[in-house]
């Protein structure tokens, strides 16, 4: 069995919303298959985004809570210098980039690949990947480990209860096929 608690990941804002995405990633980091990382800033863009899609603000302090305290050693600090020294094509993602060096990130998990260059992600050693991609690289070291992680996500799944197969059909739904199909191949 491989683990990869040493392969360490910065998730940015834009995974972490739809639900079922943000819960498959961290069950993943809950079954050690990587390590999860994130700052202050992207739990302020967390916020921002669960405003918008009309989430109660109690409920959004109460989810940053739990993942802070599910994954206290994920959070990244003392990387703000790093920002204004940083060149993306969009300087307000500056800040994730910043965190990642800081926090010696393997890979940065985001939908927008266009805004992390790979030339320029190069000089840090830090790649940029989607998150389909992402998830399976993931299963793909360890698709015993990833089924277990898979199957206890949607047993927790409540509100409403769903089966396997509705889950897969929410990934897909949600942009994760390869993900879905290589899952539905394992069950």
């Amino acid at each position: 069995m491989i683990h990869s608690v040493q392969f360490k990941a910065l998730l940015d804002t834009n995974v972490l919303y739809p639900i079922v995405i943000r819960d498959l990633l961290f069950w993943f980091a809950h079954f050690d298959m990587y390590t999860p990382l994130w700052s202050d800033h992207i739990f302020f863009e967390w916020e921002k985004v669960f405003e918008s899609k009309g989430i109660e603000k109690s409920k959004i302090k109460n989810s940053i809570s739990l993942t802070k305290k599910a994954f206290p050693d994920a959070i990244v600090e003392n990387y703000e210098f790093l920002i204004p020294t940083l060149n993306l094509p969009d300087p307000k993602d500056n800040h994730v980039l910043a965190a990642a060096i800081k926090a010696k990130a393997d890979v940065i998990v985001t939908h927008n690949l266009k805004d992390f260059p790979h030339d320029y992600l190069d000089t840090f050693n830090i790649k940029a990947k989607a998150p389909d991609d992402f998830i399976t690289d993931v299963i793909d070291l360890n698709p015993v480990e990833a089924l277990k992680a898979f199957r206890e996500m949607v047993l927790n799944k409540k509100n409403p209860d769903l089966d396997e197969f509705e889950v897969l059909n929410q990934l897909r739904q949600n942009g994760l096929k390869q993900t879905a199909n290589f899952i539905h191949a394992l069950i």
